[in-house]
C-alpha cells in the first residue's frame, strides 16, 4: 500500500506605514516629546498624488531595474523548486489530529486568508511541497464573505483586483484557484470532500475573527485530514519568537533579532505544478462578485495604489531607489514625502514583508541608518503587534491595556473636556484644530495617514471624547473604516498604543491622559511645517456657534 506520512512533525505549541509607526521606531519616545528637535526645512508644495521629484537613487547601477523580474530571477537561483529548499519545519503548525495524507486522495488545498499573492508566501510553498511529495494536484481557494467588520468598498476593491491577478497567475501554474462565498466553516470542509483533498494548508492571522474560521474549520474537517497552519506574514513565526505576551519592543526585540538568521532567507518559486487537477475551477466573474457585497459603497477606492503584487513590488521599488534615502532623517515630517507607504500591500499580504526586507538591506548599503530603521519598524514593530493580538484576546479594548493605564485612565475619567466632539463631528473633521481635521482628511481621501500624525490624531481623540473607551471606539472605528490597512494588528496597538498605553510607559501626570503619553499641536509645529500640511489637505478651523 501506497502510503504517505506529512513531511513535518508536530509543532510543540499547541497555540504589522502602518499604525505600527505609532510606536515605530527606536527613537520614539524622543521623536513625540513636545520639547523634542527642531523644524526641518519646508518641503516643496507637491500634491498628493504627484509623481514624486527624482533624488539620489539607492544604487546607480541598479535603479532603472525591474523589481518584478529580478526577485523571479532571485528565486530561480535559489531553488529549483521548494523541493530542493531547506524549509523550516517551524514556520508550521499542525491543528489537527491528523497528521498523514491517506492513500487514494486526489489533490491539496491551499486555503488563502491573510496572505494573498503566489510568490514569496511560504504557506503556498508549504502546499506545494506537500502537493509535490504526494504527487497531487494543488488547488487554492479564497473564501469571501460579503461583509467584514468595517471594511468599505474601498477595502474590497483592493482585495479583490489583488485576488484577480493571484487567479490569473495560478491558472498560468496548472493551479486550480477556487472563489468560495459565504461560511468558511461550511465551504472549506464541502470542498474538500467534494474534491477528495487529502491535506489542507492555512495561512495565520492573530484576530479573533480569521482564528475563528480556522478553529471551525478545523471542527468540520473529516477526521482524517490534516489541518496544517503555516505564518506567512512574518519572517520569524509568531509560535517560534515568544510563548507568552511580550511588555514592549525591548523584549521582544532580541528573540526576534535571534531568529533571522534561521528564517530572514530568500524564497524559491511556485513552480508550474506538474500534477494536474481531474476537474477545472469556475470561471469568476469579477465585476459580479463586487456587484453582490452587501458593504459601505460611500468610501471608495483610491488613485494613488494600485492593487495587487506587481502594484506592491512597484512601491517598493520606488521607495528603495527614492524614498530610502531620507527615511531615518524624514519619516517622522507629514510634508517630507519619505515613508514606505507599503502598509496596504502588507495587510492585505500582497507583497511579503520578507521580500521587503531582503531588499531594502540589499539595495540601501548606502544608507545603514535608514536600512536599520526600516528593520526596527517593519520587522521588530510588526511583529510585536501580531505577538500582542495573539496572546493577548482583548487586543482592541481597554481591558488589554496594562494595570497602571487603566488606572491612571480611571483616575482622569471625570476631568473636564475643554472640547467634546461626536464621532461625526469627528468624522468629518469639524474640529478646532486645523492639523487634526487635516490629518482626518488625508485618511478619508488617500486611505492612509502619515505615520507620525496617526499618533498625534489618536490621542486627540481620547482628549476631546466622553471617555477612553468612546476614544478607542471612536479611533478604531475610523482607521478601520477609511485606512486601506484597517482591521490589522498594527492598527489596534496603534490605538492601543496612543490611548492605553500598551508598549509604553507612564509619563507625567496630566489631565484627562492621566499618566498616558501626550502630544499636542506647539509639539507638531516645532517639528515640521504645519501649515504647508493643512494648506495641502484642506483642514479648516470650525468652531461652534
Amino acid at each position: 500500500m501506497f502510503f504517505v506520512r506529512i513531511i513535518l512533525t508536530p509543532i510543540e505549541s499547541t497555540l504589522i506605514h502602518p499604525f505600527c509607526r505609532l510606536s515605530s521606531s527606536a527613537t520614539m519616545k524622543k521623536s513625540a516629546s513636545a520639547s523634542s528637535s527642531s523644524i526641518g526645512p519646508a518641503a516643496k508644495k507637491q500634491k498628493p498624488n504627484e509623481p514624486e521629484p527624482p533624488v539620489e537613487a539607492a544604487s546607480a547601477s541598479k535603479a532603472n531595474d525591474n523589481f518584478v523580474a529580478l526577485f523571479k530571477t532571485d528565486r530561480k537561483a535559489t531553488a529549483k523548486s521548494v523541493l530542493d529548499f531547506d524549509f523550516k519545519k517551524k514556520r508550521v503548525r499542525v491543528l489537527s489530529d491528523a497528521k498523514e495524507i491517506e492513500e487514494g486522495k486526489k489533490g491539496v488545498l491551499y486555503w488563502m486568508s491573510r496572505d494573498v499573492r503566489v510568490q514569496d508566501n511560504w504557506a503556498f510553498l508549504f502546499a506545494q511541497k506537500l502537493a509535490l511529495k504526494n504527487e497531487l494536484p494543488l488547488h487554492v481557494c479564497f473564501n469571501l464573505v460579503p461583509k467584514f467588520l468595517d471594511a468599505t468598498i474601498r477595502h474590497f476593491k483592493f482585495m479583490l483586483k489583488g485576488l484577480e491577478e493571484v487567479a490569473q497567475e495560478c491558472e498560468r501554474l496548472n493551479i486550480q484557484f477556487h472563489l468560495l462565498r459565504g461560511n468558511a466553516a461550511q465551504n472549506v470542509p464541502e470542498f474538500v470532500n467534494k474534491h477528495k483533498i487529502g491535506g489542507v494548508v492555512c495561512d495565520f492571522s492573530p484576530l479573533r475573527v480569521p482564528a475563528k474560521w480556522v478553529e471551525d474549520v478545523k471542527k468540520a474537517l473529516p477526521l482524517e485530514v490534516p489541518l496544517c497552519q503555516v505564518d506567512a506574514h512574518n519572517i520569524v513565526p509568531v509560535w517560534v519568537t515568544s510563548d507568552k505576551l511580550e511588555y514592549a519592543a525591548r523584549t521582544i526585540r532580541n528573540k526576534v533579532n535571534n531568529n533571522l538568521s534561521t528564517y530572514l532567507t530568500p524564497f524559491p518559486p511556485v513552480i508550474k505544478h506538474p500534477h494536474t487537477a481531474s476537474s477545472q475551477a469556475k470561471p469568476i466573474d469579477w465585476s459580479k462578485v463586487l456587484d453582490t457585497l452587501e458593504v459601505d459603497r460611500s468610501v471608495d477606492e483610491v488613485t494613488w495604489a494600485t492593487p495587487g503584487y506587481e502594484g506592491g513590488v512597484k512601491t517598493l521599488q520606488r521607495f528603495v531607489e527614492k524614498r530610502l534615502v531620507k527615511f531615518n532623517s524624514k519619516r517622522n515630517d507629514p510634508t517630507q514625502n519619505a515613508l514606505s507607504n507599503l502598509s496596504p500591500w502588507f495587510h492585505f499580504g500582497q507583497i511579503s514583508v520578507q521580500r521587503s526586507i531582503l531588499t531594502v538591506k540589499s539595495y540601501g548599503k548606502r544608507f545603514n541608518e535608514s536600512v536599520a530603521s526600516f528593520c526596527e519598524e517593519a520587522i521588530v514593530r510588526r511583529e510585536l503587534s501580531d505577538n500582542f493580538c495573539f496572546y493577548n484576546k482583548n487586543y482592541d479594548n481597554l481591558q488589554g491595556a496594562y494595570d497602571w493605564a487603566r488606572k491612571t485612565l480611571d483616575d482622569h475619567r471625570k476631568d473636564k473636556r475643554v472640547y467634546c466632539y461626536s464621532r461625526e463631528e469627528l468624522e468629518t473633521a469639524k474640529t478646532h484644530d486645523d492639523l487634526w481635521n487635516s490629518a482626518q482628511l488625508q485618511m478619508v481621501k488617500e486611505g492612509k495617514m502619515h505615520g507620525f500624525l496617526r499618533m498625534y490624531w489618536a490621542k486627540k481623540i481620547l482628549e476631546w471624547t466622553m471617555s477612553p473607551e468612546e476614544a478607542l471606539e471612536t479611533a478604531i472605528y475610523l482607521n478601520d473604516r477609511y485606512s486601506l490597512d484597517g482591521r490589522d494588528p498594527n492598527g489596534y496597538v496603534g490605538c492601543m498604543w496612543s490611548i492605553a498605553g500598551i508598549h509604553d510607559q507612564g509619563w507625567k501626570e496630566r489631565d484627562i491622559f492621566g499618566k498616558i503619553r501626550y502630544m499636542n499641536y506647539e509639539g507638531c509645529k516645532r517639528k515640521f511645517d504645519v501649515n504647508a500640511f493643512v494648506i495641502r489637505y484642506g483642514g479648516k478651523v470650525h468652531r461652534r456657534k
